[in-house]
């Protein structure tokens, strides 16, 4: 889930910039290579257009960025140690079934 966020992420973010920039602005930005903006957004122009695409970018951009934060953020709580699981055996021997054992010493009845 969170791959297919993140790649939501960068395409907002390309998009979010390409938008900012084709806004008019004293320097024009990149609006001056792409000819007459005023026919493509209508008889407006591109400033109410370009305006309510940047705040609705601008918005998809920060729910996406909270999203991803919430979803790394439950990730971090997890850890490996906790996944790892451990095979059911018989328990160890202990100590006192390692020792060594006396010899059985036979009483000598014969007196």
């Amino acid at each position: 889930m969170t791959s297919i966020l993140l790649i939501v992420q960068i395409v907002l973010v390309v998009l979010l910039t390409i938008i900012v920039l084709l806004q008019k602005s004293s320097s024009i930005g990149l609006g001056a290579y792409s000819g007459s903006n005023e026919s493509v957004f209508g008889a407006k122009g591109p400033g109410s257009f370009l305006a309510k695409a940047t705040f609705f970018l601008g918005f998809l951009f920060v729910a996406n960025t909270i999203t991803l934060g919430y979803f790394y953020a439950q990730a971090a709580n997890k850890s490996v140690v906790d996944e790892i699981t451990t095979p059911v055996t018989a328990p160890a021997p202990t100590v006192a079934d390692n020792a060594p054992v006396a010899p059985a010493v036979e009483a000598n009845t014969s007196h």
